[in-house]
């Protein structure tokens, strides 16, 4: 019902979306113009800490002439890359926006899978300052496991070899013959200024330019500029989008709000509200960039009976959107 429904809306708003099948490699038919050169499947779509059943956390990939590139590794991202027919020893790139576990939780389970499947060839993960001490601690992770089953046979390469996390700055992070990456820092952490964290963690945004056309993933950000800027033009804008009331019905729900005291409830809602987009900002953010197509991801998860229904949110951006806008699911293909 979920995949039908999300066709569904694919043809009313009439953009190219496909959602990938749960058998290895088997997809619906589209007609994307980038099929042969470029693809994103979004992988994971629910805004954590808490999981859920129905939706993994945050992640996507992006193939460019058959090289796989993964944007955030949240919990569930290896069981979503095997349900969209990826073998995941041939990931060997990964982009992280920021350190919160809803979008790194999956990392370390990636990249021992990887190794488990033998593969030879570094995997590299880029990231903000914080990114190389975070795929360390991973590895230290699973070295036991690493140095078992080098003692059961058939793994010789100890895990630590395959591995490697960058730091990188803003700018142009990365290019290759299929891609240039550029990162900005988003305004996620902005609240922290004046704090004790002030200064010292740092959230990107990525834009991917390709043969084809131009993507940008805000990862988690509040209004930027930054942002704005980067997505000018872009042809597909996967974006953060966030619901304040939501969330605290949430976590009323669930009994974190009771346990909290009055300042961590201020805390939270302050970062609800400053460090996240609600619809009507993206809208903006989004008109102001001109892009074409808009995919609402990270999305917080909405208590029933509204569980699921974000229609709603997509009639908000489109109040100051003229453009396509389009919810993700886990699996839906662009």
């Amino acid at each position: 019902m979920q995949r039908l429904s999300s066709l569904l809306l694919a043809m009313l708003i009439g953009t190219s979306i496909r959602t990938v099948e749960a058998k290895a490699g088997a997809q619906t038919r589209g007609t994307s113009p980038y099929e042969k050169s470029s693809r994103l499947v979004t992988l994971g779509t629910i805004a954590g800490p808490p999981p859920t059943a129905h939706r993994a956390q945050s992640s996507n990939l992006l193939t460019v002439n058959g090289t796989h590139y993964v944007i955030d590794a949240g919990d569930g991202v290896v069981r979503r890359l095997v349900k969209a027919g990826i073998n995941i020893r041939d990931v060997g790139i990964i982009f992280i926006t920021h350190h919160h576990d809803d979008h790194t939780a999956g990392l370390g389970t990636l990249m021992s899978v990887a190794w488990d499947l033998n593969r030879t060839q570094p995997i590299n993960v880029y990231g903000p300052p914080g990114t190389e001490a975070l795929v360390k601690a991973a590895v230290q992770y699973f070295a036991l496991s690493s140095e078992i089953r080098i003692a059961d046979g058939g793994r010789s390469v100890p895990i630590a070899r395959l591995f490697y996390g960058h730091d990188v700055g803003t700018g142009v992070v990365y290019q290759d013959a299929n891609i240039k990456v550029t990162a900005v820092e988003n305004t996620h952490f902005d609240f922290h200024k004046g704090g004790r964290a002030a200064g010292k963690f740092k959230s990107y945004s990525y834009r991917f330019d390709t043969p084809g056309r131009v993507i940008v993933i805000t990862g988690d950000t509040g209004p930027s500029d930054a942002v704005t800027e980067l997505a000018k033009g872009a042809d597909l804008l996967v974006a953060e989008v966030n619901s304040v009331e939501d969330r605290k019905q949430a976590m009323i729900n669930d009994g974190r709000w009771q346990s909290m005291s009055e300042r961590e409830r201020a805390g939270i809602m302050q970062q609800a509200t400053q460090g996240h987009l609600t619809p009507e900002a993206l809208g903006q953010m989004a008109s102001r960039a001109n892009v074409k197509t808009v995919v609402l991801t990270h999305l917080t998860y909405r208590p029933p009976p509204n569980t699921d229904n974000y229609a709603p949110w997509v009639e908000q951006v489109k109040k100051h959107f003229s453009g396509q806008v389009v919810v993700a699911n886990d699996l839906m293909e662009f």
